[in-house]
């Protein structure tokens, strides 16, 4: 093999392990930060961070009922935090806390994370979930309020609960309002007045079900005849 091809197969050998390198980077322990939506709002302050920060709706405009804000909340200091209430600024819709066991204090462990919003998760319902719909496709000012950082603002997307965001949306989803009942009202009025007569088979009949004043006469014919 000539100099020069020797110099072409080793470059092309270091591109390779170049790749290589940064694939196993992405793949490492912010391999999470993938996931990230990028339309979704994301935040840093001091240890707090919050990613993928959203209001989501009922899925349907028309539905009545709560809507959530989802989030994901790390915490890189060495202490742990409280989230202690979430805020939306503009509108009168409070916003009920629940941790994910369903009491106590929403809780986000030293070097570690949470996850408000799905099944088996922190949970933040707005109750009046009307409200935060007048922004749907819009931005919503969201507060997340800490026990250490104090507090921290986002601007979420305000989206119906649909598609990837299904799973995160509220967890009660009532039928949209007005919606027609599909269960009868009334009760058939055509019912039969009469019964069936005459039936076939009967003692006294022949098979045919003609009467019995058939056989007498035929009877009474032959006695005239002796």
């Amino acid at each position: 093999m000539s100099r020069s091809l020797r110099r072409g197969a080793l470059a092309a050998t270091a591109i390779v392990f170049s790749i290589a390198a940064l694939s196993a980077c992405g793949a490492g322990m912010n391999a999470q930060t993938l996931e990230v939506r990028p339309d979704n709002a994301a935040t840093t302050v001091d240890s707090i961070k919050i990613q993928n920060a959203t209001v989501l709706t009922q899925p349907q405009a028309e539905a009545e009922g709560p809507a959530v804000v989802s989030a994901t909340l790390f915490n890189t200091g060495s202490q742990p935090q409280t989230l202690d209430a979430i805020t939306l600024p503009g509108l009168s819709a409070p916003v009920k806390l629940s941790a994910a066991k369903g009491s106590g204090s929403i809780t986000i462990p030293a070097h570690g994370s949470i996850i408000v919003g799905g099944a088996g998760n922190a949970a933040a319902v707005i109750e009046k979930g009307e409200e935060a719909s007048k922004n749907a496709g819009g931005v919503q000012n969201v507060v997340f309020r800490f026990s250490e950082t104090g507090d921290v603002n986002v601007q979420a997307m305000v989206l119906p609960a649909k598609s990837y965001f299904e799973a995160y949306g509220p967890s009660t989803l009532p039928k949209p309002s007005g919606k027609p009942s599909t269960e009868p009202t009334g009760t058939p009025s055509g019912t039969p007045s009469g019964s069936a007569t005459g039936q076939a088979g009967e003692p006294g009949n022949g098979e045919s079900g003609e009467p019995d004043t058939a056989s007498d006469s035929a009877s009474a014919s032959q006695s005239a005849g002796h």
